[in-house]
This record gives structure tokens, C-alpha cells and sequence, in this order.
């Protein structure tokens, strides 16, 4: 019986982890995998969203570069070259990812839909606004094409008012 007990006390013991094995994953909860299937979805959606003729249309209006604002500020527009039809526009240390959206005025409207921002442009000036608080980030936004736009306007109409005397 003496003998025999040794034998007993190694059976009995649990087995030891190996280096290096891993614990065997926990299966997730039917939640937890539709919050994930959820959030793949929506990942899948963003990134292979086509963007429409219409929207590339927009999008060739769309002025790149630094636009320079009111109260000494600036706004940075460029656009995605591995993906037409997408700009990064930058204000101040955040850069937003946004997509051209139809207007029924014709400006040019981008608009980063997971924060409601949006770079608007008209012939005379941009502005940088958040839609769902209703309020500018900043205003009198200016690229040097509508700098020159607004000039050729500001000459036109002084030529017109000479001529007239």
C-alpha cells in the first residue's frame, strides 16, 4: 500500500500549463458577436462605399489646398489619391475624412457623416460648420481661386460704374 500511494498522489495532481500554451478561448456571447458582426458591417459599408457619378462630379470642384479664414486661421483641404471622391480636410489638430453631397444649391458640400462636420464652398468663401450642433468652427474661408473670383467681381463692378459716368 506504501508503494502504491506515490503513484496515487501524481495521478491525482492537476497537469501543469506548458510554456507558452495559450487558455482556450471563451466563446462570446450571442450580444457580444452581434455587436461585432454589427461593427464589421458598418466597417465593410464605409470603406467600400462607392461614391456616385454625381458625388464625383462634385468632387472636381471640390479646392484643395490651404484656405486661409477669418482671425488668422486656416483650413486644409486635399484629397485622397487611393481613393477618388474622398478629401481630408484639417482644422487645427483634427482632420476629418469627408465625401462631396449633393446640394439642390449647387455648392460644394463635403461631409464627414460619422461626426456631422462639414466643408462648405461657395464662389466667395468656405466655411467649416458642425451640423449636428449647429454651429461654425470658423468662417471667411478663402483659397486663392476665390480670392481671384471675388476680385474679377470687385473689377467688373468698378469698370461698370465708370463707364456709366
Amino acid at each position: 500500500l506504501a508503494c502504491s500511494l506515490p503513484t496515487w498522489a501524481q495521478q491525482t495532481q492537476p497537469a501543469t500549463k506548458t510554456a507558452g500554451a495559450k487558455p482556450a478561448p471563451v466563446p462570446a456571447t450571442p450580444r457580444e458577436e452581434l455587436k461585432s458582426e454589427a461593427k464589421g458591417l458598418a466597417l465593410a459599408i464605409q470603406t467600400t462605399e462607392a461614391i456616385s457619378a454625381a458625388q464625383m462630379d462634385i468632387a472636381a470642384r471640390v479646392l484643395t489646398g490651404r484656405a486661409d479664414c477669418e482671425n488668422s486661421q486656416s483650413v486644409d483641404v486635399n484629397a485622397v489619391q487611393e481613393k477618388p471622391g474622398v478629401f481630408v480636410v484639417r482644422f487645427k489638430n483634427t482632420a476629418y475624412v469627408m465625401v462631396p453631397e449633393e446640394t439642390t444649391t449647387g455648392a460644394v458640400k463635403l461631409i464627414d457623416a460619422s461626426t456631422g462636420v462639414v466643408w462648405l464652398q461657395i464662389p466667395v468663401k468656405s466655411m467649416l460648420l458642425n451640423q449636428r450642433a449647429g454651429k461654425r468652427f470658423v468662417d471667411g474661408c478663402m483659397h486663392s481661386e476665390q480670392r481671384a473670383a471675388v476680385e474679377a467681381v470687385k473689377g467688373a463692378a468698378a469698370n461698370m460704374a465708370t463707364s456709366k459716368q
